[in-house]
C-alpha cells in the first residue's frame, strides 16, 4: 500500500525538509515597490495639481492604494516560495493563486548558475538558476544569501555529475 502524496515520491515516506527564502528578498521587493509607486504618486500629484487643479491631484491616491495592495501581495508571494533537496531531485514550490511545484532531477541538470544584479548585490542576495535539457523545466530560486546560493550550486553540481554519470 502506497503512503504519502506524489510529491513525496523518492523520499522515505516523510515530508521533504522545505527551506523558505530569506527575508532580505521581501525587504528588497517592498523597498522597490515603495520607491516606484511613491515616486509615481508624487509625480501624479504634482502634474495634476499644477495642470488641472488640486481636486484632480487626488488621483495620486491611486498609486498609494496600489502600494498598500502590493505590500500585502508581496508578503504572500514571498511566503509561498520554498525549496527542498531530496535524494534524487530538487523541489521548488511557489505561487499563491496558481500554485506551481517544479521537480528537477539531479541527473537532468546541465548548468547551475548563481546570478546577482546590482540591486540584489546591494541587499546581499543572489539567485540560483537551474538549466536542464528541457527548457520548460528550467527553474530559479531567487533571493538567497550568496553563501547559501554558492553552497546550493556546488551541491547540485556535484549531485548532477554523480547522477548523470550513470546515464
Amino acid at each position: 500500500m502506497e503512503t504519502g502524496s506524489p510529491a513525496d515520491a523518492g523520499t522515505t515516506g516523510t515530508e521533504p525538509a522545505w527551506t523558505g527564502l530569506p527575508p532580505g528578498l521581501l525587504r528588497m521587493r517592498r523597498l522597490l515597490l515603495v520607491v516606484w509607486l511613491g515616486l509615481t504618486a508624487l509625480a501624479v500629484a504634482l502634474l495634476l495639481g499644477l495642470l488641472a487643479g488640486p481636486v484632480w491631484a487626488a488621483f495620486a491616491l491611486l498609486p498609494l492604494a496600489a502600494l498598500a495592495w502590493g505590500w500585502v501581495l508581496l508578503g504572500r508571494n514571498w511566503r509561498s516560495w520554498r525549496y527542498a533537496e531530496r535524494a534524487d531531485d530538487l523541489l521548488i514550490s511557489r505561487g499563491v493563486l496558481w500554485h506551481e511545484e517544479t521537480v528537477v532531477p539531479y541527473g537532468r541538470m546541465q548548468l547551475v548558475e548563481v546570478t546577482s544584479g546590482p540591486v540584489e548585490r546591494h541587499f546581499g542576495l543572489a539567485s540560483v538558476q537551474l538549466h536542464t535539457a528541457a527548457a520548460a523545466t528550467d527553474a530559479t530560486i531567487p533571493g538567497l544569501e550568496p553563501a547559501e546560493a554558492e553552497r546550493l550550486r556546488d551541491r547540485l553540481t556535484e549531485l548532477g555529475e554523480a547522477r548523470s554519470a550513470g546515464l
